[in-house]
């Protein structure tokens, strides 16, 4: 099925199905992902051709009323029987003319909204099915972390994690929190918009405007929180660690060249440098998904 305009052109094709074709053809988790790459584009394409639509109507309702006002008859009041008439028939055109128009407004709005229905459908599968995908990646697979410690002194240490790669960063993003990345190759993703700052912690995904891509560490743990399916992370991992007294801390593996580095969360900021409890307990959480069978994992002291 196709959408198109009456006159002036049409809109093409807007439909989602090459992207959920990808999707079916294929079982593994990076193919997925691509698909809902191609979906997001096709989607922001069909909102930029119906945008120029509604401008090029917006345009010719200006340009009718502009003619008629240049003509001199535009309908009015007037004690003058002749320009009554003219004025009479200037506004059966401009009437007529206008509703031409809002009919056409009518029909593009009711197809811009079954082509976003039809498009929230095709997210909706394709965010689902990764989702399932990944729980039967983890029904089989336990990803294998390395976490590697070196000291700071007798009572502060830095964690290290070896570089991780393929689906495992997906595997461990549902992992930790529940929720599937944004984007496939999410960890290792470095670039920054802007030379001068560290790369965000955010991409510019599922709601978070290119603003809002750079949230001090509590802003992070909160959008992390208040995700539903999908958070949007990039080059960095989150992970909350219970306290023993009671509740948890937020801790995060920044990508660090080769290495992830362990950060916990303090107030607005991250500190990579830990106390030897909390080092110990970080430790300890991963130990705990290991003995449950969720992970594979070893310790290296440095």
């Amino acid at each position: 099925m196709s959408e198109t305009t009456k006159g002036g052109g049409g809109l093409g094709p807007v439909e989602p199905e090459s992207a959920l074709a990808r999707l079916r053809a294929l079982e593994t988790l990076e193919s997925g992902y691509e698909a809902w790459l191609e979906l997001k584009l096709e989607h922001a394409a069909s909102r930029a051709r119906f945008l120029e639509e509604r401008e090029k109507l917006d345009q010719q309702g200006s340009f009718l009323l502009g003619a008629v006002r240049a003509a001199g008859v535009e309908p009015a009041p007037s004690t003058e029987p002749g320009l009554v008439a003219a004025s009479a028939s200037a506004g059966d055109f401009l009437r007529e003319a206008e509703g031409r128009l809002a009919s056409t407004r009518a029909a593009l709005a009711e197809r811009e909204a079954a082509s976003e229905a039809r498009y929230a459908e095709a997210f909706a599968e394709i965010r689902g099915t990764l989702r399932e995908r990944v729980q039967r990646h983890l029904a089989v697979h336990r990803p294998r972390l390395t976490l590697l410690l070196r000291r700071v002194g007798t009572e502060r240490s830095i964690l290290h994690v070896e570089r991780l790669s393929g689906d495992t960063p997906v595997l461990l993003c549902f992992l930790f929190s529940g929720r599937i990345p944004s984007r496939h190759g999410f960890l290792l993703d470095d670039s920054t918009e802007d030379v001068a700052l560290a790369p965000a912690p955010l991409y510019p995904d599922e709601g978070v405007e290119p603003s809002q891509v750079r949230p001090d560490a509590a802003g992070l743990e909160a959008r992390v929180s208040e995700a539903q399916e999908v958070v949007p992370l990039k080059g960095m991992l989150p992970l909350r660690v219970p306290r023993p007294g009671g509740g948890e801390d937020f801790f995060r593996l920044l990508q660090r060249g080769a290495v992830l580095e362990v950060e916990v969360a303090e107030g607005t900021s991250f500190r990579n440098v830990l106390s030897r409890e909390e080092s110990e307990r970080f430790a300890g959480h991963l130990l705990r998904l290991k003995l449950s069978g969720r992970i594979d994992l070893d310790l290296e002291a440095g």
